[in-house]
């Protein structure tokens, strides 16, 4: 009997993801419903993950994993502590990994000197100014974002806080941040640890006014920038900002030439009601981007170029007078404006159902039930935004554990390639090879240029080439082949039917029985069948 090839099987994966899923008849209740919780939960069930679930019980399980600072987690320090720029604050990451002062002057000069250059001599020039510089930088600034996927993807699989991990990858993407964007790759990581985190568990409204007020965000969308159009020249040097032009999108270089003369950006304005709040149809107007552009104008980053990026508000630049917002009037009052505007945003009825759309989304289903969304859109109103409330709400609704709800989400890519290793309970010494299977799989991780974060749907992730990757990822997962992983050689070694036991305990398909038969006929190893059961459609569903 002839195998299928990799093109054969991918087409049948796009056939079978394509179709509702259909859960095995023989897999116990209790075991298919663990599965489905840890498989939404977390990163992917483990054999010990299912054996704490079923001597805790679901609901004691569910209740630990909301208040994650009961559950103890060392694996993950132990793992990050193998990370040089893993926990390093963007002062010491600026200090160590960005450019001395004096080499990107020197890159300024030297680019008007070889504007008509050949690629030889500017490549040859590339070399010089590297050696030059190379002993007064601990790293470059390449290593601090790959080191930064790497940290990422050490919590997802090590961490024992599991919902808190998914929590924080769910926040980090609603309130995106591009970390290709100038500086922001030094100060991506303080956005997370000091802006996401520990938000995650609290209310709504401190949450987003924490990203509001962080010099990751302030930079790019560029709020940093917004001033006062009428400000006068005296007024803008009472700031104490030289500011040059705003960072061409993915560049990391200024548009344009010469000095920009300040003025009102509405980007953060805008994002900050059509994705962090109100939603797209959120009942504002063009007038309101304005008026809250106005409110946000002195929000702005002190000492990028000292390279110890802070929030502060500058009142010099700041646009006087009253606003008016969503029908509310703001009096004129410097940095509470920001502040009043945040509370405005966070306490509307269009907010609370946006926010619980995502959750719902997220947890349950790509059009989320409307009786759930109505049901979590009630639980923010009546705590004030409290997430915990939230996301107990979703995790505790019978839509949640209904039998339509099991298999029904594709994995994005980070949570395939997490759930793949803790599935296998492989050992990783080094994450990078991961980190960039993921990105071949299309999701580089904190790169997601447009501040809307990926979506959260199956038609973003299935596609012929996606699923290639993916498929090709198992394949060589299993196989011993993806670099600092490494698979107990004794999983390959089991009996095919052991093997789907341990890497999809709620069991397979007649369908994909059916390839894997195939498979075993044609003399597959138990390399190969591992990397094709964690290559099904089963387990790229969640």
């Amino acid at each position: 009997m002839t195998r299928p090839g990799p093109k054969r099987l991918t087409t049948l994966l796009i056939a079978l993801l394509a179709s509702p899923p259909v859960p095995a008849a023989d897999t116990p209740p209790d075991i298919a419903t663990f599965v489905h919780v840890l498989n939404r939960l977390t990163f992917g069930p483990r054999l010990k993950d299912l054996d704490r679930i079923r001597t805790l019980g679901l609901d004691r399980w569910l209740d630990d994993q909301l208040h994650p600072e009961r559950i103890p987690d060392p694996a993950v320090a132990a793992h990050l502590a193998t990370i040089p720029t893993a926990g390093r604050s963007a002062a010491d990451l600026m200090a160590n990994y960005d450019l001395p002062p004096a080499a990107k002057r020197e890159i300024q000069q030297k680019r008007a000197e070889m504007a008509n250059a050949s690629e030889e001599e500017k490549q040859e020039a590339r070399r010089e100014f590297v050696a030059k510089y190379r002993g007064q930088m601990e790293g470059n600034p390449r290593e601090v974002l790959d080191e930064l996927s790497e940290a990422k993807l050490m919590r997802a699989i090590y961490s024992e806080r599991q919902l808190d991990e998914v929590m924080v990858d769910f926040w980090m993407n609603h309130f995106n941040v591009y970390a290709k964007k100038g500086p922001d790759r030094f100060m991506i990581a303080d956005y997370e640890a000091q802006t996401i985190r520990p938000h995650v568990w609290g209310k709504f409204e401190d949450l987003l006014h924490a990203t509001a007020q962080s010099p990751a965000m302030l930079f790019y969308l560029d709020n940093w920038l917004s001033a006062d159009p009428n400000a006068t020249p005296a007024r803008r040097r009472a700031g104490g900002f030289g500011f040059r032009q705003p960072m061409a999108p993915g560049t990391g270089q200024a548009q344009g030439q010469g000095p920009r003369k300040r003025g009102l950006n509405e980007n953060y304005a805008r994002e900050i009601m059509e994705l962090h709040t109100l939603g797209v149809d959120g009942g504002y107007t063009q007038k309101d981007v304005t008026e809250v552009a106005r409110c946000f104008t002195g929000w702005t980053i002190r000492g990028i170029r000292q390279q110890n990026p802070q929030f502060v508000f500058v009142n010099a630049i700041h646009d006087k007078g009253d606003k008016v917002v969503l029908g509310h009037r703001i009096a004129s009052r410097g940095q509470a404006e920001g502040d009043e505007v945040v509370h405005l945003l966070a306490t509307q009825p269009a907010t609370a159902r946006f926010i619980a759309t995502k959750l719902a989304r997220r947890l349950v289903a790509d059009d989320p039930p409307p009786a759930l969304v109505d049901r979590v859109a009630a639980t923010f109103t009546r705590t004030g935004g409290d997430i915990r409330e939230l996301v107990r709400t979703v995790v505790t609704s019978p839509e949640f554990l209904a039998p339509q709800a099991r298999a029904a989400k594709i994995k994005s890519p980070f949570d395939f390639v997490a759930s793949a290793v803790r599935a296998t309970d492989a050992k990783v010494y080094g994450a990078g090879d991961l980190a960039a299977r993921v990105a071949a799989m299309g999701m580089p991780l904190y790169q997601q240029q447009p501040p809307t974060g990926y979506r959260d749907s199956a038609e973003t992730w299935v596609s012929t080439a996606g699923l290639l990757a993916r498929l090709n990822f198992a394949l060589d997962l299993a196989g011993g082949r993806v670099r600092g992983v490494e698979v107990d050689p004794q999983l390959t070694t089991r009996p095919t039917g052991a093997l789907e036991a341990r890497l999809l305990p709620a069991g397979i398909t007649d369908a994909t029985r059916r390839t894997l038969d195939t498979e075993a006929q044609g003399g597959a190893d138990g390399a190969r069948m591992a990397g094709l059961i964690l290559g099904s459609p089963e387990f790229q569903r969640r």
